[in-house]
């Protein structure tokens, strides 16, 4: 583990193997680091905050309590996570905060705005600037303000090629079947 002596860690207990925290960033009390991440600098993580193993955080992240990253995700730049729907000084919510949840292998690109009590869907992909607003289904390639769905990609993040209601990634020949209710994408399970 490293930490850069510029950075504020309250607990180091919690701080995966291998974890790299680099200058100006802060971690706060409760909060637990897997193993083999990147924290940028400038960054900041709240209280409570659950950071899977391999998660690669650039510069100038605000992850605040309420949010769980799985396994291999990727954070790109100046990236914010809220966790109050309605935010008010005068009247503060007493630390019942909206959770978010960013399943495993997903990215978010730089400047992207993750509005809390939504799920990032594992291998999907925010496009760069967006507001996500609402839930993203697995294998999804999203973006805008607010943030829509574009079309399927894999593992790899190439777009799928469709062929009835099957899916390939031919960079990693991985299949995937694609369920459809009233001609709308409801779900995308990787066949085994």
């Amino acid at each position: 583990m490293y930490i850069h002596e510029s950075s504020f860690v309250e607990d180091v207990k919690d701080i995966g193997t291998g974890t790299k925290i680099w200058h100006f960033s802060h971690v706060m009390k409760g909060s637990k680091i897997g193993k083999n991440c990147t924290i940028g600098q400038n960054c900041f993580i709240g209280e409570n905050v659950v950071i899977g193993d391999n998660v690669k955080i650039q510069n100038n992240v605000s992850i605040y309590e309420g949010v769980e990253i799985e396994n291999d995700v990727f954070i790109g730049p100046s990236v914010v996570f809220t966790n109050v729907l309605v935010p008010r000084s005068e009247f503060p919510v007493s630390r019942k905060y909206n959770k978010t949840k960013v399943k495993r292998g997903s990215s978010i690109g730089a400047n992207s705005t993750i509005i809390c009590g939504n799920e990032i869907g594992e291998y999907s992909f925010i496009g760069a600037g967006s507001v996500v607003s609402s839930n993203v289904m697995n294998n999804s390639l999203v973006f805008g303000n607010p943030a829509k769905f574009k079309y399927l990609i894999g593992e790899s993040g190439e777009k799928l090629k469709m062929e009835d209601s099957f899916g390939c990634d031919l960079v990693l020949n991985h299949k995937y079947r694609v369920i459809e209710k009233d001609n709308k994408i409801i779900s995308v399970q990787k066949e085994l």
